[in-house]
């Protein structure tokens, strides 16, 4: 068990298991974008660990930026979701893979689609290392997703709680 602030929290997924589902979410993702050179979009400040990981794993040529969204307050979704820092890539005829670390209320996925639209990408795809379907109440196809998990809230590997947990190499789930 770990204390985060005012909250205790208990271990949920290993390093292990998130390793070797990356893995394997980057060979899938190679299949589908044939001789593609895709770019990869991390959504931050979430997915860092995330996108470091799968890049390690995705042996094809590709591309990456990072987009900075904000929705969060504590361990509740707020609802409403602030862009921080944009796009600096051109897209135009390229397949970009958005890079999120978690998807719940799907209202950060819903902004990040409004983003891209207007700029001629050939095709979006939405990877998420972890999926609350319980939570999820949007029609936007999630393409590629590791662990769905129940909807409760998680710290670790890039998530965090008010700003810390984002270094623990596994995820835990709040007690």
């Amino acid at each position: 068990m770990i204390q985060l602030h005012d909250k205790q929290f208990v271990p949920f997924i290993s390093a292990a298991e998130i390793d070797k589902t990356i893995a394997g979410m980057a060979q899938q993702i190679e299949a589908d974008t044939n001789n593609e050179v895709p770019v990869f979009v991390g959504v931050l400040n979430g997915a860092f660990m995330f996108l470091s990981d799968l890049m390690k794993h995705y042996k094809k040529p590709c591309e990456v930026s990072f987009v900075k969204l904000a929705s969060y307050e504590g361990t509740q979704s707020t609802n409403t979701v602030k862009q921080l820092v944009g796009l600096d890539k051109n897209v135009e005829g390229r397949t970009v893979i958005i890079v999120e670390d978690i998807v719940d209320t799907g209202n950060t996925v819903v902004e990040l689609v409004k983003m891209f639209e207007g700029r001629g990408v050939k095709q979006l795809k939405i990877a998420s290392l972890f999926f609350k379907p319980e939570a999820y109440k949007k029609d936007i196809k999630l393409n590629y997703t590791g662990f769905s998990i129940p909807n409760k809230f998680i710290v670790g590997y890039g998530l965090d709680y008010d700003g810390l947990g984002r270094n623990i190499p596994e995820i835990y789930q709040l007690k």
